[in-house]
């Protein structure tokens, strides 16, 4: 049997970012279901940060998170965490309602923009192929490697225990929790559910059920910038019609399917017709020859009923705390989310 005063599930964004927030003041210990941590959704994020992405409480979520981002704690990175990179949302004449309510509910923050200039800008873009187009200057590539190991190296640096190959087999309630992993046992006042897409799972495992929390696959893949061009000043251009997305990524381009795949928790993989999409829906919309894919993959993001992230704690079960549902977003607002969950949880303690 081990003791700590809290024992989190989960060792991607979620789970590490909130085992740094509270390490140097309760003892921690972070159970990982792989052999690795990130191993999921964390690792294969597209890593935008945007402050007009997700619903009225995800936006402010990000919003509160920009300052972390811009001036981390002191020795948390040697990198920046954000690098600029202005985002272009493009509209053909049937999505001309969505983007007119995208731009209307991000005042100050996002502007029109005249399709020719939207070109001039991008001329890799159609000019036929849409009809309005929108930009948010202040968005910006996130370093999701310098992120994720700042965290974790934070809390390894304030004595949080990081356990991997400990998938849980049960959770038992009673004075405290009670935790089998990897054939150990572990116990805790406190336990936190950051399990991502297997957050339902767990919490059924609890006997408190998933909270209709699901998973859904999403596709991406890399293919070569067009011939002796330097890609590293395009913007990040999204369709508002969610048809795709693409950006800069290391000299080669980024694109994905903007799809959204009911899936049960596993290790996502890419379908062969969705990888095919992606290429199709490019070559409609811009002058690129998709030749090769370079690198194809999936990964799934889980998203709760009302598309909101949970921190909470469980009405039902004391000292059961959800940390889950981040859907596409987990990544620009685990400073805030994790913030605002350790300082929950301490009070509890």
């Amino acid at each position: 049997m081990k003791d700590a005063d809290v024992v989190i599930i989960g060792g991607g964004i979620a789970g590490v970012s909130l085992a740094a927030r509270i390490g140097d003041r309760a003892r921690v210990i972070l159970l990982e279901r792989e052999s690795m941590l990130a191993a999921h959704t964390t690792g294969r994020s597209a890593a935008v940060f945007t402050e007009t992405y997700g619903n009225a409480a995800v936006r402010e979520l990000t919003r509160a998170s920009r300052d972390f981002f811009e001036r981390p704690p002191e020795g948390f990175t040697g990198h920046p965490l954000l690098h600029p990179r202005a985002s272009l949302f493009i509209a053909r004449a049937e999505d001309h309602a969505r983007i007119e309510k995208f731009v209307g509910e991000n005042p100050g923050m996002v502007e029109w923009l005249a399709p020719d200039e939207a070109v001039r800008r991008m001329p890799v873009l159609k000019r036929g192929y849409f009809a309005a187009a929108a930009l948010e200057p202040g968005s910006a590539d996130i370093d999701v490697h310098a992120l994720f190991d700042g965290f974790r190296r934070l809390a390894l640096h304030q004595g949080a225990a990081i356990v991997t190959n400990a998938e849980v087999a049960a959770l038992e309630r009673g004075a405290r929790w009670a935790v089998v992993a990897g054939g150990e046992r572990y116990r805790a006042p406190v336990v936190v559910n950051a399990a991502g897409a297997w957050a339902g799972v767990v919490g059924e495992m609890a006997g408190l059920g998933n909270r209709g929390i699901q998973p859904m696959r999403r596709t991406a893949i890399m293919i070569d910038a067009p011939e002796n061009t330097d890609v590293s000043g395009w913007l990040f251009v999204n369709d508002a019609g969610e048809q795709f997305y693409f950006k800069p990524d290391a000299g080669r381009i980024l694109a994905s399917l903007a799809d959204e795949t009911p899936s049960p928790p596993c290790d996502a993989q890419p379908e062969e017709i969705d990888v095919a999409t992606i290429a199709w829906r490019l070559e409609e919309a811009t002058h690129l020859n998709v030749k090769r894919i370079r690198r194809r993959w999936a990964g799934l993001r889980t998203f709760t009923p009302n598309r909101t992230p949970i921190f909470e704690f469980d009405a039902a079960a004391p000292g059961f705390f959800w940390l889950a549902g981040q859907g596409g977003y987990g990544i620009q607002t685990s400073p805030a989310i994790s913030q605002r969950a350790a300082d929950a949880i301490l009070a509890a303690l």
